[in-house]
């Protein structure tokens, strides 16, 4: 590793969010205005993610007023307060550009679903398959 790398790492965040292209997320940003500062909260669709390390960034789309606004942020930046996810979105696509030229429900992401198992679930289902190959 060399001394750039190193740089790069020591400025990344230790907990980085977790989150997809398609996800629905709602991001604070710090915002100074003169002396103050608060926080503006910007939510809508991930349609780009791009970069590595600390110079990773991601693109988020929202509609304002019936006008498109995309914003990018740096993941690892300080003045990114905390992103939240609101809903995942169920993509195929690695960059959502599309959604540029698509109007009302068309422009919307599917939600992905999860099926929630336990552990003991999951093991019970390893063991019974491990015993249906050994009889076998």
């Amino acid at each position: 590793m060399n001394r750039l790398e190193r740089i790069q790492r020591s400025l990344t965040k230790k907990t980085a969010p977790k989150f997809e292209i398609g996800d629905t997320v709602r991001v604070h940003v710090k915002v100074v205005e003169g002396e103050k500062e608060r926080i503006q909260v910007y939510e809508g669709t991930v349609i780009a993610r791009k970069g590595t390390l600390n110079s990773e960034t991601f693109t988020v789309r929202k509609l304002s007023y019936n006008v498109g606004v995309e914003r990018t942020f740096p993941i690892h930046s300080p003045n990114v307060a905390k992103i939240d996810v609101v809903r995942q979105g169920r993509v195929r696509r690695a960059k959502l550009y599309y959604l540029r030229t698509k109007k009302g429900k068309f422009a919307k992401v599917e939600d992905r679903e999860f099926k929630v198992e336990s552990k003991a679930q999951t093991a019970a289902k390893l063991e019974a398959a491990t015993a249906a190959a050994a009889k076998a």
